[in-house]
């Protein structure tokens, strides 16, 4: 069961290591014509006595300054695009991100909408979750821990793309190192059922727990304590995603020879989805449009295998026909028994 004590300390640590600060610089924030821009803006609007700015833009903590960075990112944009002939790159980054059109202040609104789908798409899960698997199946709070750690991986992402500060970024990434984690914290105990209550299983578990503790722990640290590294924590979330996938795809075919079920194989299509999805992430554009880009897409590539992944944690458990309490449990043994009796 998940302590709400730790979740509370957790939530403390994550929110404090954010705190750090870094710095990121591009080429369009190193161009002169932008820094000119940016000091005339400030010159001629950010002095008392100005118009304020509209009231949707200070509730998500623009700046003036700030204001007339957004300004000439789009005017040297603009200034670069309109050049004749083209350049070969008209479009250049500021500050690592692309020139995006915000929305009611957000600065990557199509990355906050796709974040949101996918948001209620792990709280319409875990809804159907509460509702249909009792409370006594061993399983039932690793299901939920895997949403609560979605939920809360995609509200700091929505965070983020509103408004790009060092504390959003750092929750946005240590948030989704979280889930991450989780995936692979969890994966082992359902393919091996590490939930059941024996004693060997039990010690394995108990060593399994605080070792996947210990690795985020060192994980977070490193990154604040001594680089904040995008190609280590890069490398770290795809090294995890990878053994989790492997270990999905292999209980996929094992389940799906052994059941002969189209669904007992969703687990390796959900995976190959999410792998198709996350190559986007090698593919960084412009944004189309200066609205949608890669990363954008990506977010919206990982809401149907979301989806998919609660209809087969469903399917898994029992038929659409809703069962009492004591059938789901008898099912479920059932199934362990034939599973015995197939390996012997």
């Amino acid at each position: 069961m998940i302590n709400p004590k730790a979740v509370r300390c957790f939530s403390v640590v994550l929110v404090l290591c954010a705190l750090l600060q870094i710095t990121s610089a591009s080429l369009g924030d190193r161009l002169p014509e932008f820094h000119e821009c940016v000091e005339v803006c400030k010159a001629e609007n950010c002095v008392p006595g100005k118009n304020q700015l509209p009231i949707r833009l200070r509730l998500v903590f623009w700046t003036c300054p700030q204001e007339c960075d957004y300004t000439c990112q789009h005017v040297i944009t603009d200034e670069r695009e309109a050049r004749d002939p083209p350049m070969m790159e008209p479009v250049v980054q500021f500050h690592g991100k692309w020139p995006f059109y915000r929305f009611l202040g957000m600065q990557e609104p199509f990355s906050v909408l796709f974040s949101l789908f996918n948001f209620l798409a792990h709280r319409h899960g875990m809804e159907r979750l509460r509702a249909e698997i009792p409370a006594q199946y061993s399983l039932r709070p690793y299901y939920m821990g895997f949403g609560y750690f979605g939920l809360a991986s995609w509200i700091f992402s929505m965070i983020f793309h509103t408004r790009d500060f060092s504390i959003t970024e750092k929750l946005d990434y240590f948030g989704a190192g979280a889930s991450v984690m989780y995936g692979l914290y969890y994966t082992p105990i359902r393919v091996f059922r590490l939930d059941r209550s024996t004693p060997t299983n039990q010690s394995v578990l108990r060593v399994w727990t605080i070792t996947c503790i210990l690795l985020y722990v060192a994980h977070v640290t490193y990154l604040t304590a001594w680089s904040w590294d995008y190609t280590y924590n890069m490398a770290a979330n795809v090294a995890a995603g990878i053994v989790q996938n492997l270990l999905w795809s292999w209980f996929s075919i094992r389940q799906y020879r052994k059941l002969q079920k189209t669904w007992a194989a969703w687990p390796g299509l959900i995976v190959a989805w999410i792998i198709l999805a996350m190559s986007l992430e090698l593919f960084d554009f412009p944004p189309w449009g200066r609205m949608v880009d890669a990363h954008s897409l990506w977010h919206l590539g990982t809401v149907g295998p979301t989806i998919w992944w609660y209809r087969y944690v469903m399917k898994r458990s029992w038929s659409r026909s809703m069962l009492t309490q004591s059938s789901f449990l008898v099912r479920d043994a059932k199934e362990d028994m034939s599973s015995q009796r197939l390996k012997a």
